[in-house]
């Protein structure tokens, strides 16, 4: 398999993306791609000295001073102010991995010939990430309305030599990167700064991250629900039969997932002294399978974000047309991200409910898991611990996307807020891995009290692994770190 992604040259996947990501993989523009971009600079720069009023971004100031006219030989220094003034991102640093997606993705809705950039421009973005030179960008003050505007300045002022940069593990000004290269600063001509501002790359970066988790995350909460429902003598109400009698595709697909995860298990199939369980286990294929239905919702307006052009203004050279519209906007985004972190929440809350029921004594197993509760808690406090985040992601759950700040000096008027609706996502399914990993931990520990009998091969599987990793517990001992093994562990296991 060749070890190059022509950038530009097909629609981006979320396959392709993380090949590209795990694999790797170098960056390039083939001709084809080359000859679109030039051929839309091209074009700007006739339209330009031809042109006897005003275009936006490109012979004007910017938002509120777009009434702003400038003079020819002032628009590169334009373009490389707006880069310099609007770097205003602050905060935390941006994971590196966020970093090379929005990379990836800015220069991929570049190359789609819409933006009026030069060639050197696009090119120059893929000499950073295929050379590992990352631009330090800071994860707050995004309103995502024109687009991430400060993130995107901080990821871009390196292009121009200024700003900092992650090179071999170390922070380095950007100019002495770029010297160590024998690169030139980029000259940004007429609308290229616009370009690289404008555009929703820092959002739809972190939702492609978000949403590669999702997926895993997903599978990992089935799995782990599986093995609680047999540590807690569980009833199967996964039978396809029920499942198409509500046919959401989520369900059907819980419904059917869990049947593999219990083949061949003794303890599902045995003869229950009970005839119904709890919220918590019965409707696991109606609350994970809506989940799964917002995941994959989610997945088609991501889709279609990243193969789109999202800076301003549109450039059609065919048409003769240059276009100020609004799809930088990210409402799409903002909205799609709450009801994201709403689905994962979801997950987690409940999970929590599940590692409740196993501590309460029912069923034959010991209250807390232990064989000497009294003397030992047991599972006792890590429920706490699940309860506290499960609360905190419900707090995370509010909607990023109801509210907007007017800026600009009244030109921005309404903004998406998508940026703070992809941040705090991540906040929700961090605290999802760790709600996720105790109900793991008491899952294992009740299916030690229903031996000899055995679950699924999958499970029993499963458990093993685990086992190698984190003991069985007998009496009390320091809970955090074998909460920190099991989180661990899950983030690694390959479901």
């Amino acid at each position: 398999m060749s070890n190059v992604y022509y950038v530009g040259s097909e629609p981006l996947t979320f396959d392709s993306i993380e090949l590209i990501l795990t694999q790797n993989m170098k960056l390039e523009l083939s001709q084809e791609v080359r000859e679109r971009i030039q051929r839309c600079r091209d074009y700007l720069d006739r339209k330009i000295e031809q042109q006897d009023g005003s275009l936006y971004g490109i012979t004007t100031g910017f938002g509120s001073l777009c009434n702003k006219n400038i003079s020819p030989d002032e628009l590169s220094t334009l373009q490389e102010n707006l880069v310099k003034s609007h770097a205003c991102s602050v905060g935390d640093e941006v994971s590196p991995v966020i970093v090379r997606l929005m990379m990836l993705l800015k220069a991929h809705a570049l190359s789609l010939g819409h933006s009026g950039v030069q060639v050197i421009t696009v090119q120059r973005i893929l000499d950073f990430f295929n050379n590992d030179v990352l631009p330090i960008v800071y994860d707050r003050g995004a309103l995502g309305a024109s687009g991430d505007l400060a993130p995107l300045a901080n990821l871009f002022l390196p292009l121009i030599g200024v700003g900092d940069v992650y090179y071999k593990g170390k922070k380095r000004e950007a100019i002495s990167v770029l010297d160590e290269f024998a690169w030139k600063p980029v000259r940004l001509k007429s609308k290229e700064g616009l370009a690289l501002l404008n555009g929703t790359q820092f959002m739809s970066a972190n939702g492609v991250f978000a949403l590669m988790r999702a997926f895993r995350l997903s599978q990992k909460a089935d799995t782990i629900a599986a093995l609680s429902l047999e540590a807690f003598d569980g009833i199967d109400p996964f039978m396809d039969c029920i499942q198409q009698m509500r046919p959401h595709p989520g369900q059907i697909e819980t419904g059917a997932a869990f049947r593999r995860l219990l083949e061949g298990s003794e303890l599902i199939n045995r003869k229950k002294e009970h005839v119904q369980d709890p919220y918590s286990f019965r409707c696991i294929p109606q609350v994970h399978g809506a989940t799964k239905d917002a995941i994959n919702y989610v997945s088609g307006v991501l889709l279609t974000e990243i193969n789109s052009v999202t800076d301003n203004p549109t450039i059609f050279p065919e048409e003769d047309k240059i276009i100020s519209g609004g799809n930088f906007h990210g409402q799409p985004l903002a909205i799609s991200f709450d009801f994201l972190a709403i689905a994962l929440a979801e997950l987690g809350n409940i999970s929590e409910r599940r590692v409740a029921q196993l501590i309460m004594g029912l069923r034959g197993l010991p209250e807390f898991l232990v064989a000497n509760p009294g003397l030992n808690s047991g599972f006792m406090i890590p429920q706490y611990a699940a309860a506290s985040m499960v609360s905190q992601n419900k707090m995370y759950c509010y909607a990023a996307s109801s509210d907007s700040i007017v800026s600009s000096n009244g030109q921005e008027d309404h903004v998406s807020m998508g940026a703070n609706a992809a941040t705090k996502l991540f906040k929700v399914m961090d605290n999802l891995d760790h709600i996720l990993a105790i109900e793991l931990m008491n899952a294992a520990q009740g299916m030690e009290f229903r031996r000899p009998a055995r679950t699924s091969p999958v499970l029993e599987k499963f458990l093993r692994d685990f086992r190698k990793e984190v003991p069985f517990i007998e009496d009390d001992i320091v809970m955090y770190t074998e909460i920190h093994r099991t989180v661990a562990f899950l983030r690694r296991y390959p479901l």
